[in-house]
């Protein structure tokens, strides 16, 4: 199924629906046609970016890619597949698996429901220094599964994770946590796939950077705890 996802977002026809609502930066549902499939999909243009001091300008639409090659190589599975477009309709851009859910469901709500382990989710955000983890980039498809969202601002080489998700500061890294960041620690050593992935989607610093994280979040055992003046994005959700 997500081979068949990959395929279509990958080469499939783009038709625009309409802006969706609530984004800092131009973002777009569209319909994803190819032999008689289709599926709905974020798309995410660079020309629509707004510009950032501390971030490339153009190179948002680039991250989010990213953000789904780390999680499906770690086994996390969080970010729905996502695909980098030159073809789209308004140029290149990102075009991502839209998961349908209720924006009443967040992270705020999840963390207070017993069973909810979200600690994937915290790993993850550290590993690619994810600056804009607000409680509505977490989301819950119609089988409950939960999705994470909107990685445009993450793998700078500076530390900016900016999070809600600080519930797990200091705890133990849980085994499942370990197992995915030796799984991206080994992945990310030059001349794998997702090394090379990444190098074509991020300078080689931020490469470099994320690997250096996984190392160090692996060395200390533990989940980060905040570190900057600024640990929570806003607005919150």
């Amino acid at each position: 199924m997500k081979e068949d996802v990959l395929d279509l977002l990958s080469g499939g026809d783009i038709e625009v629906l309409g802006l969706l609502p609530y984004s800092s930066n131009y973002t777009f549902l569209t319909k994803v046609t190819k032999d008689g499939r289709e599926l709905l999909a974020v798309y995410k243009p660079r020309r629509g970016e707004r510009p950032l001091w501390d971030f490339q300008h153009g190179s948002l639409a680039a991250r989010e890619v990213a953000a789904y090659e780390v999680s499906r190589a770690a086994g996390w599975h969080l970010v729905p597949p996502t695909v980098l477009r030159d073809d789209a309709p308004l140029g290149n851009g990102s075009l991502q698996l839209f998961i349908e859910h209720d924006p009443e469901r967040h992270y705020f709500v999840f963390v207070e429901q017993e069973g909810r382990d979200l600690r994937s989710f915290a790993a993850f955000d550290a590993a690619i220094n994810n600056a804009d983890r607000k409680g509505g980039h977490v989301i819950e498809a119609r089988d409950g599964k939960l999705w994470a969202v909107d990685h445009g601002v993450s793998f700078h080489v500076e530390p900016k994770l900016r999070t809600v998700i600080w519930v797990y500061a200091e705890d133990p890294l849980s085994a499942d946590a370990l197992d995915a960041l030796q799984r991206l620690e080994a992945e990310l050593e030059p001349g794998r796939p997702l090394y090379e992935r990444l190098g074509g989607l991020l300078a080689a610093g931020e490469v470099d950077a994320t690997r250096a994280r996984v190392r160090d979040l692996l060395r200390s055992g533990s989940f980060p705890a905040p570190s900057t003046d600024r640990p929570l994005p806003w607005p919150l959700i």
